[in-house]
C-alpha cells in the first residue's frame, strides 16, 4: 500500500456548500488523492485534555455554530466509523505520561464534515475525529510525528483550520483580503513551501501580523499535526487551494 499524503486544509464555515469555487476546488483536490482507508482529523472546533478519540461509530454531527438558517443545520454526513484506526490511535498516543481518553458521543463537527461532505459527499470512507489537547505547537507536531506511521495503512491525515482566522477583521463583500491577512498568507506560503518547520513552529515570533491573523491560534494549530505527521519526510508543502474567502485565506497544503 503506497503512503497516503497528509492534508492541512482551510476548512470554511457552514456557507462553504454556497461558495461553488471553493466547493469545486475541494472536490477536484480528493479526486486527486489516493483512495483512503480512512480519514482522521484533527479540527480547530475540538479542544480536549487528555487527547480525546470521537465516536467510533456513525453518530450526529455536532453543529458547533450559531446564527445560521436552518438549512445548515440539517445537512449529514453519515460516514462509518473507524473503530480500527481508534485502537491504532490508541496505541500510538497512549504512554504512561499520558492516557488517551474516548467520547463515544462525539460526532464530527464542522470543522471535519463541512469539508469532507465536499470532497467524499459519498460518506463511505471511515472516519474518525482526535481532540487538540493543548495549542502548544511542538506538544501537536509530537502527536502528528506519532501518526504517522498510520499513514502507510492507507490512513488520511487531515489537520483541518483555517490559514488566518480574524472573525472581527472579516472583509465584506468585494472588499479587498485585510493586510495583515495577506502578509501572513504570503509568509506562511514561503515558509511551509521552504518547509521551515522550526520558523512554522515559531510563527507567534516570526510570523508578520501573527496576532492579528490567529487572535486565538485553535485554527492554525492542526497544522503542526500535520508537519509532524510528514517529519519522515521532506516538510515543504504544495499549496493546493488558495484565494480568500471574506478577507480570510484559504490557503491549504499538502505534504508528500
Amino acid at each position: 500500500m503506497n503512503r497516503m499524503p497528509v492534508l492541512y486544509l482551510s476548512h470554511g464555515a457552514p456557507p462553504l456548500a454556497d461558495d461553488t469555487l471553493w466547493t469545486a476546488e475541494l472536490a477536484s483536490w480528493s479526486t486527486s488523492l489516493p483512495r483512503p482507508a480512512a480519514i482522521l482529523v484533527i479540527s480547530a472546533h475540538w479542544e480536549e485534555a487528555p487527547l480525546t478519540i470521537g465516536a467510533t461509530s456513525t453518530v450526529p454531527l455536532v453543529y458547533d455554530f450559531w446564527g445560521f438558517p436552518d438549512r445548515y443545520y440539517a445537512v449529514t454526513y453519515p460516514a462509518p466509523g473507524a473503530p480500527e484506526l481508534a485502537g491504532q490511535v490508541r496505541a500510538l498516543l497512549r504512554s504512561p505520561e499520558h492516557g488517551v481518553h474516548d467520547a463515544p458521543h462525539r460526532g464530527l463537527d464542522h470543522g471535519a464534515y463541512v469539508p469532507l461532505v465536499e470532497m467524499y459527499p459519498d460518506a463511505d470512507v471511515p472516519t474518525l475525529q482526535i481532540s487538540m489537547p493543548t495549542l502548544d505547537p511542538r506538544v501537536l507536531f509530537e502527536v502528528g510525528r506519532r501518526l504517522a506511521p498510520l499513514r502507510d495503512q492507507g490512513v488520511l491525515i487531515m489537520g483541518s483550520g483555517f490559514t488566518t482566522h480574524n472573525l472581527r477583521g472579516l472583509a465584506g463583500p468585494g472588499q479587498p483580503a485585510p493586510s495583515w491577512s495577506t502578509e501572513f498568507d504570503d509568509w506562511a506560503q514561503r515558509t511551509v513551501e521552504a518547509g521551515d518547520v522550526d520558523g512554522l513552529l515559531d510563527f507567534a515570533r516570526k510570523a508578520p501580523a501573527a496576532r492579528l491573523a490567529h487572535p486565538r491560534t485553535e485554527h492554525w494549530a492542526p497544522l503542526f499535526v500535520s508537519l509532524g505527521a510528514s517529519s519522515a519526510e521532506a516538510h515543504q508543502g504544495t499549496s493546493v487551494v488558495d484565494g480568500f474567502w471574506m478577507g480570510l485565506s484559504k490557503r491549504s497544503w499538502q505534504f508528500g
